[in-house]
């Protein structure tokens, strides 16, 4: 074998252990709790590459609001949708979009961006 083929072949390797990592590799992905202040609780997520933390703990009962800190101009990640709530809303118009959540029973609550690529979840306990 000569230099070409063996570097293709460690090349190929490196290629198939990254395929695998990045399907079935255990990522951890970020939780946070919201903070409760004058009985309103709010949580920020970080709108860069995707969304950061991706889910969010709410407590039932206390009204929320998630504000959405918009730091990626990407059009996919322009909009952000809660199907099971009806909203659809466009995050590049201001730094930061509020969006009120609706705490009164307990459950999750999914949200992505505008194409459906990128996605996190509101779970209220």
């Amino acid at each position: 074998m000569n230099i070409t083929q063996i570097s293709s072949i460690i090349v190929g390797l490196i290629l198939i252990a990254f395929i695998l990592w990045w399907f079935f590799g255990k990522h951890t992905e970020k939780v946070e709790e919201s903070t409760i202040a004058n009985n309103e609780q709010t949580a920020t997520v970080v709108v860069n590459g995707g969304y950061s933390p991706a889910t969010v703990v709410l407590k039932k009962g206390v009204p929320a609001q998630l504000n959405f800190k918009m730091e990626d101009s990407t059009a996919c990640l322009s909009h952000v949708v809660f199907e099971q709530l009806g909203i659809n809303e466009d995050l590049t118009k201001q730094k930061i979009t509020k969006i009120d959540i609706p705490t009164d029973k307990a459950g999750t609550i999914n949200y992505a961006c505008g194409m459906d690529m990128f996605h996190g979840k509101v779970i209220v306990k």
